[in-house]
């Protein structure tokens, strides 16, 4: 492995290889299990309530007070779509990312949910959240609703190549067949069509212009949607990353294509500035990534859009070799 690999999946004694009978080798990433999470305790402006609220990061255990900023502990590589806002002069928390009791360790719930802010002539916003741990971090506080993705710097460097994403989970939806959109400035609307819990998985091959702009190929792809209820645990399950242009594998779904430029993931240059990834086009299936995309979400259409109530479980994230 090299170094790169090495600290990203290697972190606080978690990340041993494990070779299972079957010869396959298999490595934790870094917080995988969800053992481990820090606390942040805000309380939110006194206008809405001034309630006290709890975020739940992915990180060495802590306890953080106050309407501070999170910036992500550089020991664990994960994000999560919990986060601080500040609108129009109010403190406001969401959260949508909660550690929960399994066996004797834990696990992490992300859930699809509501978040209202009403102040008589002030604010007035609805906007639904889904909730999704990445690698990655956010950044808080958050401002407005516009261009949600520019506010989550996705990817971590990384150079390997894996065979499969091995993760435990269960789902719960109550399988309608339409979903809600709601932005927070503008009025909710139906949208037609299940939701899915989401799992996507990309490697890419990054490079930055003398202008700050990023671009990157894709190296390697692993995209699962999840739509049936499962009340019990699915252990060790695993999906496989495909290599290279896979526009003609039987494998293939139109989600696992390109990311378009409306629905770009974003990262933070080298200037510090936060700017849309532009995938250009497919590696070849030998080409050595320099990054990686992780994101595990409770709803799978970005953001804004899903159905309240459904939640995915998610513990003991790997990668397979």
């Amino acid at each position: 492995m090299n170094r790169i690999f090495t600290a990203l999946v290697v972190a606080a004694g978690m990340g041993a290889a494990v070779v299972p009978a079957s010869g396959q080798k298999t490595v934790n990433l870094a917080f995988g299990n969800f053992d481990q999470w820090a606390v942040r305790e805000i309380k939110e402006s006194g206008v809405i309530g001034g309630n006290v609220r709890y975020l739940y990061e992915i990180a060495p255990n802590d306890t953080i007070k106050g309407d501070i900023p999170y910036r992500r502990n550089p020991k664990s590589p994960w994000g999560t779509s919990n986060v601080l806002a500040k609108v129009s002069g109010i403190t406001k928390c969401s959260a949508t990312v909660f550690p929960e009791q399994r066996g004797s360790g834990r696990c992490a719930r992300l859930d699809t949910k509501l978040e209202t802010v009403k102040v008589l002539g002030i604010i007035n916003i609805s906007v639904l959240a889904s909730g999704s741990v990445f690698l990655g971090d956010v950044v808080e506080p958050i401002k407005d609703t516009k261009n949600p993705m520019a506010k989550l710097n996705h990817g971590v460097p990384f150079t390997d190549k894996p065979k499969a994403l091995v993760f435990d989970y269960k789902y719960r939806t109550d399988g309608s067949k339409s979903r809600i959109k709601a932005t927070g400035f503008s009025s909710q609307k139906t949208v037609p069509g299940q939701d899915y819990a989401d799992v996507i998985l990309l490697l890419q091959k990054r490079w930055e212009d003398a202008d700050g702009n990023v671009y990157a190929k894709r190296v390697g792809t692993a995209n699962e949607r999840i739509g049936t209820n499962t009340p019990d645990w699915v252990n060790g399950h695993t999906i496989p990353v495909h290599y290279g242009d896979i526009t003609g594998d039987p494998a293939f779904t139109p989600q696992m294509g390109l990311v378009p430029d409306d629905r770009a993931y974003y990262c933070r240059n080298s200037k510090g500035k936060m700017v849309p990834i532009r995938e250009t086009g497919w590696a070849s299936e030998d080409e050595q990534p320099t990054h990686m995309i992780l994101q595990m979400s409770s709803s799978y259409d970005g953001a804004y859009v899903g159905t309240v109530g459904n939640s995915l479980w998610v513990d003991n994230v790997k990668l397979q070799y």
